[in-house]
């Protein structure tokens, strides 16, 4: 037989789906009070994501930049007093931005439309704190229109970041007041921009120009969202994204996307809907080390797959600072934000803050293409794309084999915790790098493993982990060896996996962590 990756004999074990919950989607369930700790796993592990969120994470790495009133004078965060007539990016080009997030890899780009100072950049018609009161353009541009375009003829997806906090709106802290003023903003974004993937909310709450604070209206907010682009995802403050709990771009070493949420009322949770949880979901503190253990769920009102995204920025600060130019990440730098990210079960958003001509600067584009030489290098051979792949169950007297791809994939026979993955490569091959992905479509379910090598007399371990999910990528001392072992050691139900590749990295690269 010939012993290719994608082997054509195929031993595919299909466990019988357990149903969530009639009422509900696949990715949440309610737990019933005093359900069993296997009970609650067991529903864990049957969770998945919806068509949106797994076509979200499918993106990876995706883009934010930050720029504005802040850009100009040179502030992270803006009270509201600044004058429209300091915008005035003389250069600003678009295309420029979107072309390099493009070359960079990524596939979505979030457009800052309002940052807590409250400039629009749009011409919103609710307010003169716009750019249509600018010198820019003579007061005709559209930094959001213009932005759109562009991501339209390059092939980026749109996302839109408008801040709730709004420090120049008189209306902010009259909460019904301002709740009406915010919706209408949103309303415009969301109706004359074209197709949003996601819209992304912060839980900034400070004072308004009254001194008052402001009651969000979420449940409406998300209301309005559904009905206006239905396939969009929300970010943070609401139930489809969460942030990942810091600013610096890594995710945790177990990152679980189901985890525990808090709902107002669960008697109130509409059924037969697609997003049920959206009248009740109470935002809260997901910066906690550990979100989605066998302990943190046995407690749980409902479960949601929440998967996590990460943000950093390119630069100490969000927006350009000239005083930062020297201080740009390296290439290497960005490529372990990347690994502790994407290769983390999470989606990568980087922010690259344009200057004050309107342009992104060759110090950020020159880091981008860095790094991107770098991931393109070590991804470009799968070094166990010629390997024999053999499926040992500690329970059963002979292997099975395996085939693993996008459409069949492997799946333990049974609930075992354990599983065995044996990989036989063509010749002795050295490798440092190391891709795992679970089948999302069957839930997120494996907990801990461990690979090891063989030298000839015993297996040694050379790397273990906690969670798979979407993908984990792990680097390592350089191994050289012809067989190789994935030890699956815990698992919430019978584990699936859908990719095990080898990689090296380039020569020379020496990969800095933060």
């Amino acid at each position: 037989m010939e012993k290719r990756y994608f082997l054509f004999l195929l031993l595919l074990l299909f466990i019988p789906r357990m149903t969530v919950g009639q009422d509900f989607p696949s990715n949440f369930t309610t737990v019933n009070p005093g359900e069993s700790l296997n009970d609650v796993v067991v529903k864990a592990a049957d969770l998945t994501p919806s068509p949106q969120q797994l076509a979200w994470q499918r993106m990876e790495f995706i883009a934010f930049a930050h720029f504005g009133i802040n850009t100009f004078t040179d502030k992270e965060w803006g009270d509201g007093t600044e004058s429209p007539s300091v915008f005035d990016p003389a250069e600003f080009d678009a295309g420029q931005w979107v072309r390099t997030f493009r070359d960079a890899g990524m596939k979505m780009l979030i457009i800052v439309a309002k940052h807590h100072d409250g400039f629009c950049y749009w011409p919103s018609k609710y307010t003169d704190h716009s750019v249509k009161k600018s010198p820019w353009k003579k007061g005709k541009g559209d930094v959001v229109g213009d932005l759109v375009a562009a991501c339209h003829e390059y092939g980026l997806k749109v996302g839109i970041y408008l801040s709730p906090w709004d420090r120049h709106e008189k209306s902010y802290g009259d909460s019904p007041a301002y709740n009406k003023f915010f919706m209408n903003q949103l309303k415009e974004l969301l109706t004359n921009y074209g197709e949003i993937t996601e819209v992304w909310f912060d839980g900034a709450c400070g004072e308004g120009p009254n001194g008052k604070k402001q009651e969000y209206d979420w449940s409406s907010y998300y209301q309005l969202i559904r009905e206006l682009q239905p396939n969009a995802l929300i970010f943070g403050m609401g139930p489809d994204i969460r942030w990942v709990g810091t600013e610096t771009g890594y995710a945790r070493e177990t990152e679980w996307s189901v985890v525990p949420v808090k709902v107002s009322n669960i008697n109130n949770i509409t059924a037969n809907s697609p997003h049920p949880v959206d009248k009740v979901f109470i935002t809260g503190d997901m910066t906690d080390e550990d979100l989605g253990s066998d302990e943190k769920i046995a407690n749980a009102q409902a479960l949601l797959w929440y998967p996590a995204e990460a943000d950093v920025s390119i630069r100490p600060g969000w927006f350009y600072h000239e005083n930062q130019n020297s201080q740009v990440k390296t290439p290497e730098q960005l490529v372990d934000i990347y690994f502790s990210s994407v290769g983390r079960n999470s989606v990568l958003l980087l922010n690259i803050p344009p200057d004050k001509r309107g342009l992104i600067r060759d110090e950020d584009i020159s880091s981008l293409m860095g790094m991107r030489k770098i991931l393109n290098q070590t991804f470009a051979k799968n070094i166990a794309g010629e390997a024999l792949l053999t499926y040992m169950n500690p329970f059963s007297e002979k292997p099975n084999y395996v085939m693993t791809n996008n459409n069949l994939y492997w799946i333990s026979k049974n609930q075992s915790d354990t599983s065995i993955i044996m990989m036989d490569l063509p010749n002795m091959s050295i490798f440092d790098v190391v891709m795992l992905q679970e089948s999302m479509k069957d839930g997120q379910r494996i907990k801990k493993f461990r690979l090891e090598s063989w030298d000839g007399q015993q297996w040694i371990k050379f790397t273990e982990g906690t969670t798979i999910g979407y993908k984990r990528l792990l680097r390592f001392p350089p191994v050289k060896s012809k067989q190789i072992r994935l030890v699956i050691e815990e698992s919430r139900s019978a584990p699936t996996l859908v990719t095990f590749n080898l990689y090296k990295l380039p020569a020379g690269i020496s990969i800095e962590s933060q």
